[in-house]
């Protein structure tokens, strides 16, 4: 009866506490097409892997090319797929359907305290 308790305990907390709020963050924007909010949180230089656009980009630069790519792939859905941890860093795996196609999300981040920072973010065409 204990184990059952301690299991349904377990059960509900896991549900209520997401030990990844950040990823509500990226299912918004992403869900939404909306590059300035994924923007806030790159760093003054961001890895990016978008088709077409491949490097090391300034902040101001990546979210442009995001902007872009969201212009030509309007966004239908956003599924978060997996996230965890890594070292000292965060990621977040998803599936974007878009009009043109389903591209693999992957983003990768550094929580410091409050603050997120995009290290890397990649979409890939399945």
């Amino acid at each position: 009866m204990k184990l059952t308790i301690t299991i349904f305990l377990l059960s509900i907390s896991a549900f209520f506490f997401n030990p990844f709020p950040e990823n509500d963050i990226f299912s918004t924007a992403f869900k939404t097409g909306n590059a300035k909010e994924i923007a806030k949180y790159f760093g003054n230089s961001v890895d990016l892997n978008i088709p077409g656009s491949e490097g090391v980009y300034s902040k101001a630069q990546a979210e442009q090319i995001l902007k872009d790519f969201f212009t030509k792939n309007t966004t239908k859905s956003y599924n978060s797929l997996h996230n965890g941890t890594s070292k000292d860093s965060h990621y977040a795996i998803g599936s974007l359907i878009t009009a043109k196609g389903t591209f693999r999300t992957y983003v990768l981040y550094k929580k410091e305290g409050a603050n997120i920072t995009i290290q890397e973010l990649r979409l890939e065409q399945e």
